[in-house]
């Protein structure tokens, strides 16, 4: 398959693509804007040197923050340096420092800004052409991002390519329009949500499902040719549904407070992304039930070879996931193609405790084509079926145990084992690791399930005693820390927090703790500040934390119902975001309101508690982890 070797290489024009400027070699843009805006900008550029990289600085951080909307705050001395800038820039950020009145070792931020609703429609201040090594693209360049949206990082898995490891996309003639349109999403069942929620866990894209998603959406403050840290964001949705083109997911705020390079893909899901058919077709189908795992790696390997191109660096990517996201950035750490690819990582509620078993994942198979009515002999019928039917089909049925039909397998090949057990021996040896939950993640769910209208206390112990052999002694326990706290103590109540501490608290622990016991730097984090919703009954549940990293928490009315929209959730978001953005660039997530972070041990359990205030204590909810501990939870 012919491809394009050449490095892939940046400008900007509304219509054209410019030469680069004969004193670099580097990749550069140069930003054409409309109207008045446009001719000052020229003249900036062309008089003013040193005032242009001002407003340089200026626009990375958001004219908000400068022009008194939001008020600047003061969030102190910084846990790191500033990025290295060329020495024009270095000079504008010591202007800027001194202009603000404070030396050069305190950093400025204001409250993050709240995304215009209509941020679609805001006026683009102008067009971005990116090239890379299969083609250009053109994205929107607003309010000092680029942005580019649908980006193929692999060829569409469809026909022969259903079920097998994605492959290079093929190379495009001429400009490939990346600034609005989401483009598709992996084929899933709907997800209408419920009010609030609907702004959580819908897509921008919900009616463009298809088997060609495997896309990628890039926001990046500059396509200069600096090497800024690089996020990729792996989505959640129990491994059946998701997608990057979520709002929540918004990565302009991120991209432009951190001055850091924020990507999200889409991966296969469901039976399409995680059905191990190899085993009961005799190898004509060579799935493993690990090709959505397979498509993040492809998609770290466009990063690798073309987020140069986009002002990034392919030698600092951190990968960091929301849930199945979580449970991917934790599978990758054992992954053995995706070595390398990747230099950080941070799980957020998960920690890699769970995967397919081979035997399961064979299981697996046998119902799904017992649903759709077929044998592995039937190879050219199941690459015949169309993906509603093979998405129907794989949650058309439940297995015994209760779990999830899809996630990892343990394939013995590329995944050897459960990923958290798999760090023990070394497999994360050398990636920074900053791991952690929500304080109450599972009253998601059973806050909102016909569960919660009729647990009784019989049903709850009933429920734990599937996976707890003193079910009583451990429903007791919690009742006693949940009354302590104040907090509500029926059995819906109880069940979350069970819940809580053995599919996401106790993994996310075991996972540090294990990365520690190696004698390599672990962070741990809990986040604490509750949701509003519905009177608060969700408190700090599953899913809060995403709207506070990526700054979309206050995007909207639906969003400020769920998130909460106040100076303290700005506060906290601001927090939050530095944590990340230092912990990407540096490996460290400390900055001044967790100055007192050390790597995690199982002496201090030093632990960055994300609330009202953001804080660090040494091992917060102890009593939650030693009861789980005794009971084996986890």
């Amino acid at each position: 398959m012919p491809r394009n070797r050449g490095a892939p290489t940046a400008t900007s024009s509304a219509s054209t693509v410019n030469s680069p400027r004969p004193r670099s070699s580097m990749p550069v843009a140069t930003i054409s804007a409309p109207g008045r805006s446009g001719r000052i900008a020229t003249w900036v550029r062309l008089s003013l040197p040193l005032l242009s990289d001002v407003i340089y600085v200026l626009a990375l951080a958001g004219p908000a923050r400068f022009a008194g909307q939001y008020g600047l705050t003061r969030v102190g001395r910084q846990a790191v340096p500033w990025p290295a800038r060329s020495n024009s820039r270095a000079r504008a950020v010591k202007a800027l420092q001194l202009r603000c009145g404070g030396p050069p070792s305190l950093r400025w931020h204001a409250v993050p800004p709240k995304l215009s609703r209509s941020r679609d429609h805001r006026e683009e201040d102008s067009m971005a052409i990116v090239e890379t090594r299969y083609g250009k693209v053109e994205g929107a360049s607003i309010d000092g991002v680029h942005r580019f949206r649908a980006i193929p990082f692999a060829a569409p898995p469809v026909g022969e390519r259903r079920w097998r490891a994605p492959e290079p996309p093929e190379p495009w003639a001429g400009v490939r329009a990346a600034g609005g349109d989401w483009g598709t999403q992996a084929w899933q069942a709907a997800r209408p949500g419920e009010g609030p929620l609907k702004f959580v866990f819908n897509s921008a894209n919900a009616e463009k499902r298809d088997e060609d998603c495997l896309q990628l959406n890039v926001w990046t403050p500059g396509i200069d040719g600096a090497k800024r840290p690089v996020l990729m964001w792996i989505h959640g949705g129990g491994f059946t549904g998701g997608t990057g083109a979520t709002p929540t997911y918004d990565g302009e705020i991120l991209s432009r407070r951190g001055d850091v390079v924020v990507v999200t893909i889409n991966y296969r899901i469901g039976a399409l992304g995680f059905l191990n058919l190899n085993e009961v077709t005799g190898g004509r189908i060579p799935s493993t039930g690990n090709e959505g795992l397979l498509d993040q790696v492809e998609a770290l390997k466009w990063i690798r070879d073309n987020i140069s191109a986009f002002g990034g660096d392919p030698g600092n990517v951190t990968i960091l996931g929301e849930s199945a996201g979580a449970a991917s950035v934790c599978a990758l750490l054992a992954f053995a193609p995706a070595k390398g690819l990747f230099h950080r990582a941070m799980p957020v509620s998960g920690g890699g405790s769970s995967a397919n078993p081979l035997e399961r994942a064979v299981r697996v198979s046998e119902a799904f084509l017992e649903k759709v009515g077929l044998t592995g002999n039937d190879v050219d019928k199941l690459l015949a079926l169309d993906p509603e039917t093979i998405t129907d089909a794989g949650l058309g049925f439940s297995m015994p145990d209760g779990l999830g039909n899809f996630r990892s397998v343990i394939d013995g090949t590329d995944l050897k084992g459960i990923p958290v057990d798999a760090v023990k021996h070394g497999a994360a040896d050398g990636i920074s690791v900053f791991a952690g939950t929500q304080r109450d993640e599972w009253r998601l769910f059973t806050c909102r399930s016909p569960l919660a209208e009729n647990l009784d206390e019989a049903g709850l112990v009933a429920e734990v005693s599937k996976t707890v052999e003193d079910a009583q002694g451990l429903i007791d326990g919690f009742r006693r820390i949940l009354k302590g706290r104040g907090h509500w103590t029926d059995p819906v109540s109880v069940l979350a927090a069970i819940e809580t501490g053995r599919r996401m608290r106790m993994p996310s622990i075991r996972l540090c703790e294990g990365i520690a016991a190696r004698g390599h730097p672990a962070y741990q984090y809990v986040f604490t500040a509750e949701s509003p919703w519905d009177g608060g009954i969700l408190r700090s549940c599953h899913a809060i934390i995403i709207g506070f990293i990526f700054g979309t928490h206050a995007f909207s009315d639906e969003s400020i119902e769920f998130f909460g929209g106040g100076e303290a959730e700005d506060m906290l978001a601001a927090h939050l975001q530095d944590s990340v953005i230092n912990f990407a660039r540096t490996g460290n997530p400390r900055t001044e309101a967790l100055a007192d972070l050390v790597p995690y041990d199982e002496e201090t359990r030093s632990t960055a508690v994300f609330g009202h205030p953001a804080r660090v204590e040494n091992a917060p909810f102890e009593e939650d982890r030693l009861l789980w501990a005794q009971h084996n939870v986890g």
